[in-house]
């Protein structure tokens, strides 16, 4: 009889299997087969195909008539409470920074082909600031949040050479691209053991303070990706 040292690494490494499975079937937009998750992961046919009716069992993911799996309605709990853990840790940072800097300060998500704010946290003390909503959105293409998430990503062959630069510098710095008049800059986060990618973003429509900024909103997202790291 196995004992239970052997029992818990042998769950351990199903679930490490459970989770990358998930992930691959969640990134993939053409879903995935039971041979294509199998040749991912290494594993044989068999084992793919009980991850998948597993993962498919719990809602996470869904078989579809062309009998390729892609994510279902269960990722979005998931990612819901991956969004209020990233907001909770990273508030702190946020609401600091905000009133240090006397601007609107953002924590931004990337949504299919957007750039999405799931928190604004506006200085306190301030008169006059620029001011958006919670939920508000926009094109990866564009931004100093679009670009800080773009960098943030694998390297493609046919991103944009700004991309390469704000991945190469750590920070992106724009105007008028979003918000007309409007300074951004943003720093790209590294969200640990999640399918996230974030970014901490400022806007202002002063130019100098923006550009005196980096340091700070680069040391704010890092001090976040401490907190995330626990």
């Amino acid at each position: 009889m196995a004992d239970s040292g052997t029992r818990s690494t042998a769950g351990a490494q199903t679930l490490a299997r459970g989770i990358s499975a998930l992930r691959a079937v969640a990134s993939a937009p053409a879903g995935l087969g039971v041979q294509d998750l199998a040749d991912e992961l290494g594993v044989h046919r068999t084992i793919a195909y009980r991850m998948l009716s597993t993962l498919a069992d719990a809602g996470f993911i869904a078989k579809g008539t062309d009998g390729r799996y892609r994510g279902a309605a269960g990722l979005l709990t998931l990612r819901a409470a991956a969004y209020e853990s990233l907001k909770h840790l990273a508030q702190p940072e946020l609401s600091s920074l905000a009133d240090r800097l006397g601007a609107t300060v953002s924590l931004l998500v990337t949504e299919q082909n957007d750039a999405v704010a799931i928190s604004v946290v506006e200085p306190r003390g301030t008169r006059y600031h620029i001011a958006f909503h919670q939920g508000s959105r926009h094109p990866l293409d564009r931004g100093a949040a679009g670009l800080a998430l773009s960098a943030a990503l694998p390297p493609r062959p046919d991103e944009p050479e700004r991309v390469a630069e704000v991945r190469e510098r750590g920070y992106a710095i724009t105007h008028g691209e979003v918000e007309p008049g409007a300074w951004g800059l943003a720093v790209p986060l590294r969200v640990p053991g999640a399918d996230l990618i974030a970014c901490v973003n400022v806007i202002s429509h002063r130019e100098d303070l923006v550009r005196a900024s980096a340091d700070r909103v680069v040391a704010a997202a890092r001090e976040i990706e401490r907190r995330l790291a626990g």
